[in-house]
């Protein structure tokens, strides 16, 4: 292949509603991006799955298990939607963003937003996988040991389980 043949990539860039996304794929976009690529960015948000409450449903029965909807006595379908449709705009929101980000800095870039629901570590790992991408980036909140024995490692799960490679790019500490 010579090497000014422009290649073709698919980069899966996991973006939420931090910071540490944003400057991932900003990262990406001037670092990992060819100008004259024919790369396609993949901008990936997970959408986090709703609260469960061990509560009664409407029926004045216990849900079957944890994963079927709660919409009773609890929260009325009105607080439900009310909930969805501010978790849609949420992720409207930081597609935008994301999208907005990437047209900055190299103007024509194929995107190819996507937003999925679930857990963000089993998301972007499914969706790695399932769209058999060349790369995946990500954005690393900088936790300390003590906050990802806690809270876990988005990040370190999706290196150690996707089978593309990774790139997880830590913000600069402001000064």
């Amino acid at each position: 292949m010579a090497e000014d043949e422009a290649t073709e990539r698919r980069i899966l860039v996991a973006v939420d509603e931090g910071e540490e996304s944003m400057y991932a794929l900003s990262w990406c976009m001037k670092n990992v991006v060819n100008r004259v690529s024919k790369d396609t960015i993949i901008l990936l948000y997970s959408k986090p799955n709703r609260p469960v409450y061990p509560a009664l449903d409407g029926t004045g029965r216990r849900a079957r298990h944890l994963l079927e909807p709660m919409e009773g006595y609890l929260f009325s379908s009105d607080i439900m939607a009310t909930m969805d449709k501010y978790s849609n705009e949420v992720a409207d929101c930081v597609i935008e963003k994301a999208k907005r980000l990437c047209r900055e800095v190299v103007p024509d870039v194929k995107v190819d937003p996507r937003v999925e629901n679930g857990d963000p570590r089993d998301v972007i790992c499914q969706m790695a996988d399932k769209l058999g991408v060349d790369m995946l980036v990500m954005g690393s909140h900088g936790y300390g040991l003590i906050q990802r024995a806690f809270l876990g490692s988005v990040s370190n799960h999706c290196a150690q389980n996707v089978k593309c490679p990774v790139l997880i790019v830590k913000r600069p500490k402001s000064t």
